[in-house]
């Protein structure tokens, strides 16, 4: 095996991780995953779900998400803030394509690679990531 199929092995492995991370979010409009490598060790994980302390209740009474939610990578990386890791150089894992917001942590975190499973309907976020020279790939482990 040559080593961009053990690295496209590895992408695949680790997708399948974020993917089952996600079923720990209590929302339920969309659960999604991610994960922070770095020299083959997940320094971070994080997946959808209300701020520390307040209920885990995502959506309001009319099915639509509450502002405060936070997405999977922002608590991924606002989980390796708090830990003596950092994320420079490392690739993010995460089960949907990031938003513009998610995409500017990511930038501000140091993250070199984006590897993503599902696209979403607004691309400004990869956009934003490329133009950072981010690299970034779909890759989705359902695809054969």
């Amino acid at each position: 095996m040559t080593s961009e199929e053990k690295k496209h092995q590895l992408d695949l492995r680790y997708l399948r991780m974020a993917r089952i991370w996600a079923e720990n979010s209590y929302c339920k409009r969309r659960k999604v995953g991610a994960l922070v490598v770095k020299d083959k060790m997940i320094i971070s994980d994080g997946y959808n779900g209300t701020p520390s302390g307040f209920e885990n209740i995502c959506e309001d009474d009319n099915d639509v998400t509450k502002p405060y939610v936070l997405h999977a990578e922002a608590n991924a990386i606002t989980k390796l803030a708090r830990s003596s890791n950092n994320s420079d150089g490392s690739t993010l894992y995460v089960t949907a394509s990031p938003c513009i917001e998610c995409a500017k942590l990511i930038i501000q975190a140091g993250i070199k690679r984006v590897v993503y499973a599902e696209k979403y309907r607004l691309e400004d976020g990869i956009n934003l990531l490329k133009r950072a020279k981010i690299e970034v790939e779909y890759l989705n482990p359902d695809d054969k």
